[in-house]
């Protein structure tokens, strides 16, 4: 095949995780890049992208279910509770107000987490084999209020509306990750942990959409009863599909307040599940690379509509004034979203297609 290059003579080839130079290359560049950055940027900044990669990883758990899978869900900010509280419960101070069994070791407290909210998922899955759609859509936007209420009243693990309790505070077999020392920040060093666990759950989840599994995902995502008459176990594959999502939600929660040193209870709202659907549909549904995309745009959005006033001196900065720039970072979700359901459907990682399609059969047009 020296004549050519890029054809594809086998299912192994077909599959393969990186199948081109060029996709190794730019991998090799991207790591190398992500790698190079705590001594590249600021702290400040470099806290902001850790936290984008954090939210990318509960990104990928939404597109899962959703974008693999088919099945809309609106009550991602559920299970980011159970693995938030989960993980400050375990590793929280056992003499404060709040639950805590002091173990910081987060070879536990994150596992853990992401465990209980995956068995939370496996227990809503089973309507997902009843209903689909905008009724599934309703089912789990109710599991966020439902949550909401419970968190808001169990004031011993979380603190209270208003109060709030600190996140888990990570040591790594031993050494300790929310400190500084002699050699790297405290935001560099979770920086450098939160780039290292957003790789490995991509490559988990790019490996999962290429198994069996995977492929049980999108024949349900593309006609459920198609993929049952095709011998598919709806219910099992379902079920699978809520589960690794909500493993990967609770992970996500645990981490996600680790930079900030604070969460409350008020802050896994709707919006909050509103934020992780935008991450989707405007990165794309159904590529890893898209969740990714997705949820470093909407992290980063708000750090650049801050920046908004000092172009357009109309909008103000404070939230008393109006319009400002809160309400510019809110109205700006929706038009998003309605900007690329309509005019690129499969996100910024279908703008990339295009763009990658147009260069590789230029000059021609064909």
């Amino acid at each position: 095949m020296r004549n050519r290059p890029l054809l594809r003579t086998s299912y192994n080839q077909e599959l393969a995780l990186l199948d081109t130079t060029s996709k190794k290359v730019a991998v090799g560049i991207l790591l190398a890049v992500g790698a190079a950055l705590p001594w590249l940027v600021e702290d400040q900044l470099l806290q902001l992208i850790g936290l984008a990669c954090v939210t990318a990883i509960g990104a990928i758990g939404l597109n899962i279910v959703t974008g693999y899978a088919g099945q809309v869900s609106l009550g991602h900010a559920f299970f980011l509770a159970i693995g938030a509280y989960t993980a400050a419960a375990i590793a929280g101070d056992p003499d404060a107000r709040t639950v805590g069994f002091g173990v910081t070791e987060i070879l536990i407290w994150l596992p853990a987490a992401g465990i209980v909210a995956a068995l939370a998922g496996v227990l809503v899955a089973p309507l997902a084999t009843r209903l689909r759609g905008l009724y599934l859509a309703i089912v789990t936007l109710g599991l966020v209020f439902i949550g909401g209420h419970i968190i808001n009243e169990w004031s011993s693990l979380t603190g209270g509306p208003g109060i709030g309790r600190q996140p888990p505070a990570p040591t790594l077999l031993g050494y300790d990750l929310n400190t500084g020392d002699a050699f790297l920040t405290r935001d560099q060093k979770l920086y450098l942990l939160m780039l290292v666990l957003l790789i490995i759950a991509a490559l988990a989840a790019r490996n999962l959409a290429r198994s069996r599994v995977g492929r049980a995902f999108t024949a349900i995502r593309d006609r459920d009863i198609a993929a049952g008459v095709m011998g598919v176990n709806l219910a099992r594959y379902k079920t699978i599909a809520f589960g690794v999502s909500s493993f990967y939600a609770g992970c996500a929660g645990a981490l996600l307040y680790v930079g900030i040193g604070y969460f409350d209870p008020t802050t896994f709202n709707l919006l909050l599940s509103v934020q992780y659907i935008a991450m989707v549909l405007i990165g794309g549904a159904g590529t890893v690379s898209g969740a990714v995309l997705g949820a470093f745009l909407i992290t980063l959005l708000p750090r650049l509509i801050r920046e908004v006033p000092s172009f357009l001196p109309f909008i103000s900065n404070s939230p008393a004034e109006s319009p400002n720039a809160y309400q510019l970072e809110t109205v700006l979700y929706g038009v998003l979203i309605i900007v690329f359901l309509i005019f690129e459907p499969r996100g910024l990682f279908g703008i990339w297609i295009r763009l990658r399609n147009y260069w590789k059969a230029w000059p021609f047009s064909y």
